[in-house]
């Protein structure tokens, strides 16, 4: 029974079948890889500074980038920051956040309506009354009008009230009420539906919608979006909202992310994280893509398998070489992917050890294993399972580091 399991061919997820929607020059959904976005924290009237981080998380790897567009100052300043970024030839695709104003600014700045590739409408705070059709109206003509997608993102934290009120209403005259937090996260779904189905009654096309329902807890992340996807074939944009800072929010992203691209949920991803004060935002960026690779769904960079060390490792060598490697990899990464993408997909060992050191070179394209305390001061090195060299000696880094340049060289 065990040999077979180990004989068995990789699970990979299978992706839940979603209509394609078009940003810019990504496709989101109907079967294309995984796309992972994030968003800036800059003032957005600041044309100069936004297009500096758009751009920075955009090469940094963050394949579609959003923008607060909040005030007439934001939005005037929307076409400077698309020509800014052409002027430094990245075709980022660039969307429009609005909240409480989008109406109105989508209207008077058309030159902001067509700069961006994509509009985010929240229906929780568009108006209220007949003010939310009217105002939601708009909104979705001005993406008719300009041949633009939209993601309709319900929050939590924002939530249609007057909507979230009728079914908590409804919820207790019934016979059997159910908790509060059923009919809280049903009234997410029916939100999300609900302005996916008037958008389309108004002439949007279900190829130009996206959906989201961001929540801040990953069991409540993980059960409004299986009901989501259950109930719609649209194109679904994932992410724990206020995730937090640090080791929390990297943790809870992915967990909630993880369990539902492993139920093929989802196309595409932000991890919001708090970035420390300075920080760079490209942190929540590298945290997207390793989850994607880590889930064998889509890979972005080199993987290093590295021991974690223990008694029989007492010198921190390793430690620094795989630093070292880690580092080089992510350096090479932007020029290596120009002619040989297939890289993303290589497998580098560094070992601490001859307990599994040798065992986890082989199985990696490139691997070393150190020695450990009391063993003999010499570094074997594999290639594809076959020990090629043994490294010795004050150069044995850059030896090493040498190996990984020769082997991708050779890659077709």
């Amino acid at each position: 029974m065990t040999a077979a399991i180990l004989r068995a061919p990789m699970f990979v997820p299978q992706r839940k079948e979603t209509v394609p929607v078009r940003v810019g020059n990504i496709t989101v959904g109907g079967g294309h890889p995984v796309v992972v976005q994030s968003m800036t924290n800059t003032d957005t009237a600041d044309a100069q500074s936004t297009a500096d981080q758009v751009a920075e998380l955009f090469l940094a790897g963050s394949e579609v980038v959003r923008i607060t567009v909040n005030t007439q100052e934001a939005a005037a300043a929307v076409p400077e920051i698309r020509r800014r970024l052409h002027d430094r030839g990245l075709a980022v695709p660039l969307v429009g956040d609005f909240h409480y104003n989008g109406h109105v600014l989508l209207r008077k700045y058309p030159a902001c309506a067509e700069a961006l590739d994509k509009y985010r409408i929240n229906p929780g705070n568009v108006g209220k009354g007949a003010n939310h059709d009217k105002n939601f109206a708009t909104m979705v003509q001005c993406a008719i009008d300009h041949q633009k997608p939209v993601r309709i993102g319900v929050n939590a934290g924002s939530l249609d009230q007057e909507l979230l009120s009728s079914l908590m209403e409804t919820n207790a005259r019934s016979a059997i009420p159910q908790d509060a937090s059923v009919v809280f996260l049903e009234a997410m779904v029916q939100s999300a539906l609900r302005s996916a189905h008037a958008a389309e009654e108004l002439g949007l096309r279900r190829n130009q919608i996206i959906l989201s329902c961001k929540i801040s807890k990953v069991q409540e992340l993980v059960r409004v979006y299986r009901a989501l996807a259950d109930r719609t074939d649209h194109s679904l944009h994932l992410g724990l909202t206020e995730a937090g800072m640090g080791m929390k929010g990297i943790v809870g992203s992915t967990a909630g992310l993880s369990i539902l691209l492993q139920q093929g949920i989802g196309d595409t991803i932000r991890v919001s994280l708090t970035p420390e004060p300075g920080s760079s935002r490209t942190q929540e960026v590298r945290v997207a893509q390793q989850i994607l690779q880590a889930m064998d769904i889509r890979p972005f960079l080199p993987q290093v398998t590295a021991c974690p060390g223990c008694g029989r490792t007492t010198s921190s060598y390793f430690q620094e070489l795989s630093q070292q490697v880690e580092k080089f990899l992510h350096a090479r990464m932007p020029e290596w992917k120009k002619t040989k993408p297939q890289v993303a997909s290589l497998q580098v060992a560094v070992m601490g050890c001859v307990v599994n050191g040798p065992g986890e070179s082989k199985a990696a394209n490139l691997g070393i294993s150190l020695p450990g305390t009391g063993e003999a001061p010499r570094a074997p090195v594999y290639e594809d399972g076959v020990q090629v060299v043994t490294l010795e000696g004050p150069t044995l880094a850059q030896d090493f580091l040498a190996r990984i340049e020769a082997y991708v060289a050779r890659m077709r």
